[in-house]
């Protein structure tokens, strides 16, 4: 069953890695017998997100990347105005859509959709020292979970604090991971 489970995963593979030759390889192995080809399997799902994408997919995955930062930047500013405006109610909308994004932001950037492959407001910094780009990321979804729960509540004095709290987070991000703008 575990061997099942190991290769259904190795096929999941396949959305990640067009092409899908190094899949097949892993599909092969997983259908060999015992645990050399459980430990393949297994290897193989650690480490998809070391595989770069190709470049067709990275484009596509770079777009998409961009398209929810631009979701998550027009929702802070609708967020800001309703704030500024005196309005919790209707903080409610924006502060559930930052915080419904933010989970997928981590995987907008898998190895090959950097500034190498093409434009980005990305630094090449967020590979080299993924570690500490992998924490920003959690402390943004932190973030963002604590000013959905701050609108919900309406009160203005716990939104106001929690969505500066939130552009804190992503600046602190953008300040080190984000080419400045021209």
């Amino acid at each position: 069953m575990r061997l099942l489970l190991l290769a259904a995963a190795a096929f999941s593979l396949a959305g990640c890695n067009p092409g899908g030759e190094y899949t097949s390889q892993i599909l092969n192995e997983a259908n060999a017998s015992g645990a050399e080809a459980s430990a393949t399997v297994e290897n193989a799902v650690l480490n998809a997100a070391d595989t770069p994408l190709e470049k067709e997919a990275a484009l596509a995955k770079m777009k998409e990347r961009h398209d929810g930062y631009e979701e998550i930047g027009k929702a802070m500013r609708a967020a800001k105005q309703a704030i500024d405006k005196g309005d919790p109610a209707a903080v409610k909308a924006p502060a559930d859509q930052i915080a419904t994004l933010a989970p997928q932001a981590i995987g907008w950037f898998p190895a090959g959709t950097g500034p190498d492959v093409g434009k980005t407001g990305a630094r090449a910094e967020i590979w080299q020292q993924r570690a500490e780009f992998d924490q920003g990321m959690t402390r943004f979804n932190e973030a963002a979970r604590a000013f959905r729960a701050a609108a919900m509540t309406g009160d203005l004095a716990q939104i106001k604090e929690a969505h500066a709290n939130l552009g804190k987070t992503c600046g602190s991000c953008h300040d080190r991971f984000r080419q400045k703008d021209d």
